[in-house]
């Protein structure tokens, strides 16, 4: 019996290694268009170091900050900032060259909103959990990546000059377009 389970383990550890047609370690990153949920746009940075389990399963630490602005008429502007650490997972529908994933992530999103308007102004930050699906393809070492970040609301505290008051919630959600290129993870 002993002798049987260890064959098998043996077995099994020779199989994934030789079934890994793609390299382990990936870190991708890029830049893109960041849209805010309530209008507007910026740009996003990220960073994504990455594990490939199999060759359809990789499972990323992603670092990406976004800021966004919103100008109205010429008095009245909006700026926000979103810096995320996050962890996703992605699966690869195929192993050829051009090869589309689909995933989802889930972390920690600091978030800071800053509106002005002539001589009053409002603020608020906070640090939120979120989430967010993806969908997106990589050509050889090129990635294209599409992510809705779903992050909840924050609270604005409104100053007015020596008035501070709370008043409403702030969205805090985005969608990025990011292109950007893989260092690692090619053919074996």
């Amino acid at each position: 019996m002993k002798k049987t389970l260890l064959l098998m383990v043996f077995v099994a550890i020779g199989m994934t290694a030789n079934a890994q047609e793609f390299k382990p370690f990936k870190v991708g990153l890029g830049f893109g268009y960041a849209i805010p949920s309530d209008g507007g746009g910026g740009i996003a940075i990220y960073l994504e170091p990455g594990y490939r389990i199999t060759d359809a399963i990789l499972l990323n630490l992603r670092i990406e900050s976004a800021a966004m602005a919103k100008v109205v008429g010429t008095q009245e502007a909006k700026v926000a900032a979103s810096a995320s650490y996050t962890v996703n997972g992605q699966y690869y529908f195929n192993n050829n060259d051009f090869r589309p994933f689909a995933g989802l992530g889930l972390g920690l999103f600091a978030n800071a909103n800053v509106e002005v308007s002539g001589q009053a102004g409002s603020a608020s930050a906070g640090t939120v959990i979120g989430f967010y699906p993806r969908l997106g393809f990589d050509y050889k070492h090129f990635n294209f990546i599409f992510d809705y970040n779903l992050i909840p609301a924050t609270d604005e505290v409104e100053v007015n000059g020596s008035t501070v008051e709370l008043t409403e919630n702030i969205k805090n959600s985005y969608m990025s377009i990011k292109i950007g290129v893989s260092i690692g993870g090619g053919r074996n």
